[in-house]
C-alpha cells in the first residue's frame, strides 16, 4: 500500500472504519473508562492481504496512546498484532 488509508474513527459507534474498493473494513472496540477492548477486526477477502487490518490496528493503538488508554486485545488478530509489535506493549491493560 502506497498512500495512507483514510481511516475514520467513529467514536459514537466505537469503531475505526475504512472503505477500500467498496468494501467496509472495520476495527470494533468497547470502551470502559480508559480501557479499550478490541473486540473485532474485519477485512473482506477481496481486499485482504494488503495490510489493511494492520493499518486499522496502528490507528487504534495510536489513538489509545494519545488519549492515555490501555488496550485489551480480545480479538485474535489484535492479540497477534500486539505480539508482533512490542512497541505497543506499554499499552497492554
Amino acid at each position: 500500500m502506497n498512500a495512507p488509508l483514510p481511516i475514520a474513527h467513529e467514536e459514537a459507534a466505537r469503531r475505526f472504519l475504512v472503505v477500500v474498493e467498496g468494501h467496509r473494513c472495520v476495527l470494533e472496540y468497547e470502551l470502559a473508562g480508559t480501557v479499550m477492548t478490541i473486540t473485532h477486526t474485519g477485512v473482506p477477502e477481496p481486499v485482504g492481504g494488503r495490510g489493511i487490518a494492520a493499518a486499522l490496528m496502528r490507528e487504534a493503538f495510536e489513538t489509545a496512546r494519545s488519549r492515555g488508554w490501555r488496550i485489551v486485545p480480545a480479538c485474535s488478530y489484535a492479540r497477534v498484532f500486539m505480539q508482533r509489535h512490542p512497541e505497543y506493549a506499554d499499552l497492554l491493560a
